[in-house]
């Protein structure tokens, strides 16, 4: 674990994912992989509640595959889409209430160089995990790691604070290809290179 940094605590996840997804920003999400850490410092979020969320994988109900987005606090929740990526979210709010916040895009900031082997079709260090599925293979992030402790300094996915992010520093925008509550301004974002494009999808 990067020493210079902390780990978040349950209490501090334990909110709102709206609020969560504001807090995140600037924050790293450091993964081992079989060459060492890699880190990604998050620079675009979305927030996913639960019953009133129509774009929530919890909207209907738990099942076998949103139990981890129930809580506790702080644990990875990993899901397969399209038939071919992989998107990770940090599960927030208390245990029991559905909510989670997705990892959209990210700033390599701790193994660059073995980011690079992970991801040769990158054609910058901006590109490596610019998107969710980029981030997560950035990280070697599969649906093996979902249920992972991102707050336990033994886990092999650990969640470490950044600097916080001023206020007036953070934007707001509508989802990226959700087909319902689609304007939502629940996307977060700071300046990066990084930050991915948006892509409105069809309205259902």
């Amino acid at each position: 674990m990067t020493a210079t940094r902390r780990l978040f605590t349950p209490q501090e996840l334990a909110v709102d994912p709206v609020d969560a997804a504001k807090l995140l920003l600037g924050s790293v999400l450091e993964a081992d992989t079989p060459d060492g850490p890699v880190g990604v410092r998050l620079v675009e979020v979305e927030a996913y509640r639960g019953g009133d969320d129509p774009a929530s994988h919890c909207y209907r109900g738990r099942t076998a595959r949103n139990d981890v987005m129930f809580g506790p606090p702080g644990f990875l929740y990993v899901y397969f889409v399209y038939g071919m990526h992989y998107c990770a979210n940090i599960v927030c709010l208390t245990d029991g209430v559905p909510g989670a916040v997705l990892m959209r895009a990210g700033e390599v900031v701790t193994g660059l160089d073995i980011a690079r082997k992970l991801r040769p079709s990158a054609r910058s260090d901006a590109e490596m995990a610019k998107g969710p599925a980029r981030l997560t293979s950035t990280l070697l992030l599969t649906r093996e790691d979902n249920g992972a402790n991102l707050l336990s300094p033994d886990s092999p996915v650990r969640l470490l604070a950044g600097d916080p992010v001023p206020v007036e520093s953070i934007h707001a925008g509508p989802r990226v290809g959700v087909a319902t509550a689609m304007d939502r301004p629940w996307r977060f974002w700071i300046d990066s290179p990084a930050v991915s494009a948006y892509r409105r999808a069809k309205r259902r």
